[in-house]
């Protein structure tokens, strides 16, 4: 049952708890008001930024920031719910706060125009929460860095054509995780049809408090894979991973991801790139086939809306701090239509 508490501070008013309540009734009370305690900075308001952005209002932070300086652009309109038609132009985030604000009136949402490689460091430290978007790698990194020296949760995340990913560096995070309650064996019951129902009560559960470690971005990039063991592990890693390396060294190299209207140079400028990157990192290029480069084009909006739900529900959980966050990768491939947790980097 949900108790629900009238005013006061740590309190939760009736319409709070009427717009909420489904919420309430999964993941706690107190998980719902750790929600109501945050805030959130959302960088980038493409697709996969949008999907973000209405998965944490209506999930019910208190604060969302929408920091985004580029404007609204053709493509846009196609996996960007929230920019009005005749947006072309405007400002990516200024443009989409009213149908953001308009989801839940409860969510402070706000738009910053500014460019985020003009914020200072202090600038971070009023938030819980750092969700990128759009970003170079050089970018995400510092940023990164800004978050973990701070305790902030860190995500960044994004969509090239089918394939899709997320990243979290939550630091040393706790959390509590619902646990079905074991119960001890009746001494008389030895053997037969009733002993598992002795042993095992699904209708009793317990919270269990956890914790776990999560290693930086930069060194999550940075895996070596030369040595015996690296070479064991990189059979069972998935090729997104090293797909996520050429698309963030294009975006580095050109200032942009790969585009539909540069369709033949693009593709060249890939096959080289992951030449390159697979050569530094000391794999063969075989592990990302020519065909690749057919696949990683434009945002696709329900990849948009995969990612976007796994990255909204990752934010949750970790403000919340209930169930076991995603450590520390996940990429989702929207050729097989299926998604996979990496934990990559050191232990």
């Amino acid at each position: 049952m949900v108790e629900k508490e009238e005013g006061g501070p740590g309190g939760i008013s009736e319409e709070e708890a009427a717009q909420y309540d489904r919420q309430i009734r999964l993941w706690g009370l107190e998980a719902q008001k750790r929600l109501r305690a945050s805030r959130v900075l959302l960088v980038g308001m493409k697709g996969l930024g949008a999907e973000v952005a209405k998965n944490l209002i209506l999930a019910g932070v208190k604060g969302l920031t929408m920091l985004d300086h580029q404007q609204v652009s053709p493509e846009d309109t196609r996996a960007q719910f929230l920019v009005p038609a005749g947006s072309l132009g405007r400002n990516r985030a200024e443009a989409s706060l009213e149908r953001a604000q308009n989801l839940n009136p409860m969510v402070d949402v706000k738009a910053d125009p500014e460019n985020l490689e003009n914020k200072p460091e202090e600038f971070f430290t009023q938030f819980d929460a750092v969700c990128l978007t759009c970003c170079s790698r050089d970018v995400m990194v510092k940023i990164n860095q800004i978050c973990h020296r701070n305790s902030i949760k860190f995500f960044t995340g994004d969509v090239f054509g089918y394939h899709g990913y997320m990243f979290a560096d939550l630091g040393e995070h706790e959390f509590v995780e619902e646990k079905t309650k074991i119960t001890k064996v009746n001494p008389g019951v030895e053997d037969g049809p009733d002993t598992k129902k002795a042993k095992f009560d699904s209708s009793e559960t317990t919270m269990v408090k956890k914790r776990v470690v999560f290693c930086p971005l930069k060194e999550a990039l940075a895996v070596d894979w030369s040595g015996e063991k690296a070479k064991a592990a990189l059979k069972r890693t998935a090729p997104d991973y090293f797909l996520l390396q050429v698309l963030l060294k294009f975006r580095t190299d050109n200032g942009r991801d790969p585009s539909p209207q540069n369709y033949a140079e693009d593709t060249e400028l890939l096959l080289q790139i992951r030449r390159d990157v697979l050569d530094a990192l000391g794999v063969g290029t075989d592990l990302l086939p020519d065909e690749f480069v057919g696949y990683c084009f434009s945002e696709m909006a329900p990849v948009c809306a995969v990612v976007g739900g796994v990255l909204g529900q990752e934010v949750v959980k970790a403000l919340s701090q209930r169930d076991p966050p995603h450590n520390n990768f996940f990429f989702f491939d929207g050729i097989k239509g299926n998604g996979i947790v990496e934990r990559l980097g050191p232990s």
